[in-house]
């Protein structure tokens, strides 16, 4: 009986043993999840400041960019600026321009019945080099005599007879209007048959 008392002892506490055994992964388990839990709650620092360096690099890049889109805006906006500047300089030295234009004209035409053949022939020169000049700067010369008058263009400072032409049309030019591009720099002053 001390034999099988024995054997039962042993039998038992071997399977304590393995209920012992058996038990500890469970318990591993909940140690592991205590662990990983212990884990979130305390953030890793190297992860914490590799996210504080990435929000940096993003704040950065969204600042580099807002001045590059700045700085574009700032450039597009300067050279309409000097655009404009350019072609108002251009259309006030056109207009500044026009009545030596104009006396140019006036004295090819008083020249034209002089004997000075050389004195016509220099002023025709100049007229032509002062006309060349206007091209360039895109400068042409309203020419609609004949055609509808049109306020837009020009003056009308006299009115014709109904034998001058066709009722609203110009039949006379008494001073040449100009356009740059598609501005009016000077209007014509013309005479206009009545309607």
């Amino acid at each position: 009986m001390k034999g099988e008392s024995m054997s039962r002892k042993k039998n038992d506490m071997n399977e304590m043993t393995e209920e012992i055994k058996n038990e500890s992964p469970a318990e591993e388990t909940l140690n592991t999840e205590t662990n990983e839990a212990e884990k979130e709650e305390q953030p890793d620092p190297a992860r914490q400041a590799l996210d504080e360096a990435n929000a940096k690099a993003a704040e950065y890049l969204a600042l580099a960019q807002r001045v590059q889109a700045d700085f574009e805006n700032f450039r597009r906006r300067n050279e309409s600026v000097r655009a404009d500047a350019y072609a108002d300089g251009r259309k006030d030295t056109a207009a500044m321009m026009l009545p030596v234009l104009d006396n140019l004209e006036r004295a090819v035409e008083a020249a034209a019945g002089s004997p000075d053949e050389a004195l016509r022939n220099g002023v025709e020169m100049v007229l032509k080099q002062m006309t060349d000049a206007y091209g360039k700067l895109e400068v042409k010369p309203i020419n609609r005599l004949g055609e509808k008058f049109d306020p837009n263009l020009e003056n009308a400072i006299l009115q014709g007879s109904e034998d001058e032409g066709e009722p609203g049309t110009v039949c006379q030019v008494l001073q040449k209007g100009y356009m740059i591009g598609d501005k009016v720099l000077r209007h014509a002053m013309v005479k206009v048959v009545p309607e």
